[in-house]
């Protein structure tokens, strides 16, 4: 009985501590525009907030307009402790429907990446 219970309280300390090895990768919390919204006018920039710090020399995001061809972006930066992600729009974006793909490394050193849409309207 006793190396039963020895057995599952291990079980359960090793399932916590694997659990919080998977929230400290950097997850995108909100961005600017939003997924699946509709903006009008241009961004001047994206805005994309991660839940933990980023390393800027490994972190990229990727524009696509509705073309599917590339879109020209500024050098990103980071602000507030290195969580949000500011990338400048090099030129004012036609109306249509714009892909961001994201990858970024968190200061612990895990890597994640994704996408979302946004639709620019006049």
């Amino acid at each position: 009985m006793a190396t039963t219970i020895t057995r599952l309280g291990l079980a359960a300390v090793l399932a916590l501590g694997l659990t919080g090895q998977a929230f400290a990768h950097a997850h995108l919390k909100s961005a600017a525009p939003a997924d699946k919204s509709t903006v009008t006018g241009s961004p001047s920039e994206l805005d994309l907030t991660f839940t933990e710090s980023l390393n800027l020399k490994f972190s990229g995001v990727k524009l696509t307009g509705p073309d599917k061809t590339a879109v020209k972006l500024g050098d990103p930066g980071l602000t507030r402790n290195d969580k949000v992600l500011i990338v400048p729009v090099s030129s004012p974006l036609g109306s249509g429907t714009y892909t961001v793909e994201w990858h970024v490394l968190s200061t612990d050193g895990h890597k994640t990446n994704g996408s979302y849409t946004f639709t620019v309207k006049p």
